[in-house]
């Protein structure tokens, strides 16, 4: 019935989506099994894509040559690029979408990717002989053989539903969870643990009063994910979000049902996000909180039904409701379904290669929530990467593996590996060391090219970079052969409290001034205006930021020059770590069990002192 595979890609979440995308658009034969072709790039949880760190990880993805970039252009009902008072690193652009419309944009570009097959079953099994990956066993009792597969099971691997004191097996509402999987694994070896996330109520926006509330509108201009020129909709075109409060009123009824919530009864053993956590638990942990901010977010252009971001739950329904009503504008709420928590196994992620192959089954690669991520950026990224390294796996060819230096997604999978994680995993910028050369402005400039010659992203995408990067050349160059007059110049600068000239200066160094930015010089400054004729806005604020934050980049690359120097160290994959009787205890069995690369890789496993590592480059010279 089924032909033999290249890749199959278990579950149609982000990261199944992009792993499946990457590996056929480099030429592998893909199947995308999932257990409901209508729930292809579900967003689960929030109507929205990016945010702080997680911006600049979707513009990766972009650059790379996947698709979530361009499916989130293409569905949003707002943007807006945050953190935009402070420095460009810091920068991190976000949507709201369009629920269903994200769903079909993505259903769309997968069936318009030659080379992508689709199958609706669930995967009980996996056909593993002589330690390599050969295909998957279906519900329905089909092998199905293939050189690699890809698991992005998300939160449906045993998942089971907690709504107060009921639950159910599940790995979305109204979705049965997946079973099998995780009992093969852990019987040829592998660690699994378990995690929780939550969701909050669904309401009927007909039934708000938004009077009391503060409106929240996206931003006057719209620069968007992709690098590519994607359609978008107008700034006049934007639906706003809104923002209201919790009350301690509204704390007093949660609280009263914390005798019956899954969480404080001990019914839920899993660990929820940290930086995500329901509404019962920041109650519980910030008591001296008189109020929490909620962001009341439409789900898409035709529809009324609302996501309330910050009051994710898992207590009885009758509870929710009730505390709902408490809130200033949800007097009068009807709820469309309630908030619930799901539990779901995971993999602890030092159990994977860098190309996030697992270390005990060759073939097999794992992306996303079975990696213990949090958040639908982190999961596409993976499986963009897994998508990637099974074809090139398939291919005979050397995995691709991103740097820390190089990008979020470098960071994201480093972390992982090294520490591997007892919580849902969620980026911020804060965990990237290089974070001034890992901006949401240049990842086409960092990536592009990377992925052009692998084969993933097109011609048409690497043109655009070729031409971004010669215009900011161009535009660095008059910068630095432009003279500006006095008497032209100091009537603007004046009106920017900004000190006049007394001689002729370079216009590069009249932009290196605090509070002056390239697109106010271009609006104001004839002369200037003239010599940047017809480069685009992109170009130009690349430039400044260039120009602007010189020192710091060359910092920035300095130390990772320095840092390069222990990635370049090699440990052999047969060290014997139990010879060296200097090395602590917690070096010893994490290096033996890691089995890190390099002294670079070493350095970064959590637990691992300077010393244990000084240890190993002395031995390693020796």
């Amino acid at each position: 019935m089924f032909p033999s595979y290249d890749v199959i890609v278990v579950g149609a979440g982000h990261a199944g989506c992009e792993a499946a995308a990457a590996a056929a658009n480099m030429g592998s034969r893909v199947l995308l099994v999932t257990m409901n072709m209508q729930t292809i790039a579900q967003m689960s949880c929030n109507p929205a894509m990016g945010g702080i760190a997680k911006g600049q990880i979707v513009r990766e993805i972009d650059a790379l040559g996947g698709y979530s970039g361009i499916v989130t252009d293409q569905s949003m009902i707002q943007f807006r690029m945050l953190n935009r008072s402070k420095g460009p690193a810091m920068w991190s652009p976000r949507t709201q979408n369009d629920r269903m419309l994200f769903a079909a944009k993505w259903r769309e570009a997968l069936e318009n990717t030659p080379n992508v097959d689709f199958y609706q079953d669930m995967v009980k099994g996996l056909i593993i002989k002589n330690g390599t990956c050969q295909g998957v066993i279906t519900g329905l009792g089909h092998e199905i053989s293939a050189k690699a597969v890809v698991l992005t099971n998300g939160t449906f691997l045993n998942g089971v539903i907690h709504i107060g004191d009921k639950q159910f097996g599940g790995g979305r509402v109204a979705e049965k969870a997946a079973t099998g999987i995780t009992e093969q694994l852990v019987s040829l070896g592998f660690e699994s643990d378990r995690l929780k996330t939550g969701t909050p109520p669904r309401i009927d926006g007909r039934s708000l009063d938004y009077s009391k509330m503060e409106e929240q509108k996206g931003d006057e201009e719209i620069v968007g994910f992709s690098y590519m020129d994607v359609e978008k909709i107008r700034p006049d075109q934007q639906r706003s979000c809104w923002i209201t409060y919790t009350s301690e009123q509204v704390h007093e009824i949660l609280r009263t049902g914390f005798d019956r919530s899954p969480m404080f009864q001990g019914r839920i053993q899993g660990i929820g996000p940290r930086y995500c956590p329901s509404i019962e638990d920041k109650i519980n942990r910030f008591a001296e909180r008189e109020r929490h901010q909620l962001f009341v977010e439409p789900e898409g252009f035709n529809t009324v039904e609302i996501y309330v971001n910050g009051f994710s739950t898992s207590l009885p329904e009758d509870v929710q409701l009730k505390a709902l009503k408490m809130v200033a504008g949800f007097e009068n709420v009807r709820m469309f379904r309630p908030g619930y928590a799901i539990e779901y196994d995971y993999f602890p992620p030092t159990q994977l290669q860098f190309s996030l192959e697992t270390k005990q089954v060759s073939n097999l690669f794992f992306a996303g929530q079975i990696n213990g991520t949090t958040g639908y950026e982190e999961a596409a990224c993976q499986g963009l990467m897994a998508g990637i390294n099974a074809h090139l796996k398939v291919k005979e060819q050397a995995p691709l593996v991103l740097k820390r230096s190089e990008a979020y997604i470098g960071v994201l999978i480093d972390d992982l590996i090294n520490k591997g994680t007892d919580e849902p995993y969620r980026m911020f910028t804060s965990r990237a060391e290089f974070r001034t050369l890992l901006r949401q402005d240049n990842a086409d400039l960092r990536l592009t090219e990377r992925s052009y010659k692998l084969g993933l992203a097109t011609e048409e995408r690497m043109e655009k970079t070729r031409q971004k990067l010669a215009g900011v050349e161009k535009v660095k160059t008059i910068l630095k052969e432009l003279p500006l007059e006095p008497e032209e110049t100091n009537t603007w600068l004046q009106e920017n409290n900004s000190a006049p000239l007394t001689q002729k200066q370079r216009a590069h160094q009249v932009l290196l001034r605090p509070g002056l930015d390239i697109m106010s010089m271009k609006n104001n400054l004839p002369k200037l205006a003239k010599a940047l004729e017809g480069f685009s806005r992109e170009v130009l604020e690349q430039v400044e930021i260039q120009v602007k934050y010189d020192v710091y980049i060359e910092k920035e690359n300095e130390l990772v020059q320095k840092m390069s120097q222990l990635e370049d160290l090699m440990i052999p994959d047969t060290f014997d770590y139990s010879k060296l009787v200097s090395l602590s205890n917690e070096a010893r069995q994490k290096f033996t069990r890691i089995k890190p690369r390099t002294l670079g890789q070493a350095s970064r496993i959590s637990g691992v002192n300077p010393s244990d590592v000084q240890i190993l480059m002395v031995y390693m010279g020796r």
